[in-house]
């Protein structure tokens, strides 16, 4: 089996939208990956004029809210550092131990690499009285994050549009539906930073447990 990676379009964004930003990357990829009977659920964003879709299951918002968060303290953590989240679906595979043991190994056949850099907000410069033209700073402050975020805006659709593109294209490696109770297959979430040292290397290494993914981005 291959095993798929979409490396998705870096985003810049600033701490306060780190969260949503997340939810709903995460969200969209749980929803086109879902199992069988999902309760679809619209999203609004508070700061984006984007609306999503989530699969209604409360456990998953709590596990997603639960990275989130963790994500959110390594940011604060290392800051001014490039972070990443990699979101990994797998299946469960019995293989041989001992004579009278078996062991339970991952095989994964996705992943989703979410790439953030987190930048800080600039400080407002005090208004200086010795300019013949007085320019407020507060005015060209918040004209410059109203670009800034429009520009985010567009950015964030189009990953939302890599999404669906890549589960539209790719789904031969996709495995049959496993026997569980579950809206999704299972999966993993794992956080880095450009700090670590295994930052960049976490690919190479699922790569080798995998073998070689056909990379989309």
């Amino acid at each position: 089996m291959n095993c798929e990676v979409c490396q998705l379009k870096e985003l810049e964004v600033e701490h306060f939208e780190i969260r949503e930003v997340l939810r709903c990357i995460l969200h969209t990829i749980f929803f086109h990956r879902a199992l069988g009977l999902v309760r679809p659920k619209d999203v609004d964003l508070e700061l984006f004029e984007i609306t999503y879709v989530q699969c209604g299951d409360v456990e998953l918002e709590k596990k997603i809210d639960e990275k989130i968060e963790q994500f959110v303290d390594r940011v604060e953590k290392h800051a001014n550092k490039k972070n990443q989240i990699c979101l990994s679906f797998y299946e469960v595979k019995n293989k041989q131990g001992s004579w009278f043991t078996n062991k339970v190994g991952r095989l994964y056949w996705e992943h989703w690499y979410i790439n953030l850099n987190v930048v800080q907000q600039k400080a407002q410069p005090s208004k200086s009285y010795h300019s013949k033209v007085v320019i407020d700073p507060e005015d060209s402050t918040s004209e410059e994050r109203s670009i800034r975020r429009a520009a985010l805006e567009t950015s964030l659709r189009d990953v939302l549009l890599q999404i669906i593109k890549f589960v539209n294209e790719k789904r031969d490696h996709v495995p049959p539906i496993p026997n569980i109770e579950s809206v999704y297959f299972p999966y993993e979430i794992t956080i880095s930073s450009s700090s670590d040292s295994t930052f960049g290397m976490d690919m190479f290494k699922r790569m080798l447990q995998t073998g070689h993914p056909t990379m989309l981005s």
